[in-house]
């Protein structure tokens, strides 16, 4: 009976790699955009940061199934957008009163896709067009596997 031990932890471990190995991907980016992802993946979220062929990160994207709990402040609102097919508002960041070069056009906003799945989204645009541009490309983004595996 020490044989069924042995291959019931083989078999764990070979799912579990399976596990690892699932295709998680983050959002397709228009080539136009000039933007390159960095992609993290754990066990319990996907960490998407989008940099500029400089190396400045410009977008960040987590999709977890548990709520980032980020409080968003009514008086930090500010534009009104959407992303994959959600509404939402952009806020700027509580960073505890602190104004850091840039602040004015930093936005986060955190979205519920569906039952335990959540998208938290920050921007680091470095000026008020960028912030546009940055605002459009998300409202732009699928999250849909369909348009993943087709690149949009």
């Amino acid at each position: 009976m020490k044989f069924a031990p042995v291959v019931l932890s083989s078999l764990l471990f070979a799912a579990a790699q399976a596990a690892a190995q699932a295709p998680a991907e983050c959002p397709s980016l228009p080539a136009s955009s000039g933007l390159k992802w960095q992609q993290h993946v754990q066990s319990d979220f996907l960490l998407c940061r989008a940099s500029t062929e400089d190396g400045r990160e410009v977008l960040s994207l987590m999709l977890s199934a548990r709520d980032p709990a980020i409080p968003l402040s009514r008086s930090l609102r500010q534009e009104k957008g959407s992303f994959a097919g959600e509404s939402l508002y952009w806020y700027q960041p509580d960073l505890g009163g602190q104004q850091p070069p840039g602040y004015a056009e930093r936005r986060i906003s955190v979205i519920k896709l569906d039952k335990g799945r959540y998208a938290q989204i920050a921007l680091y645009p470095g000026s008020t067009q960028e912030l546009g541009s940055l605002q459009q490309l998300a409202q732009g983004m699928s999250l849909t596997p369909s348009a993943v595996a087709a690149g949009r």
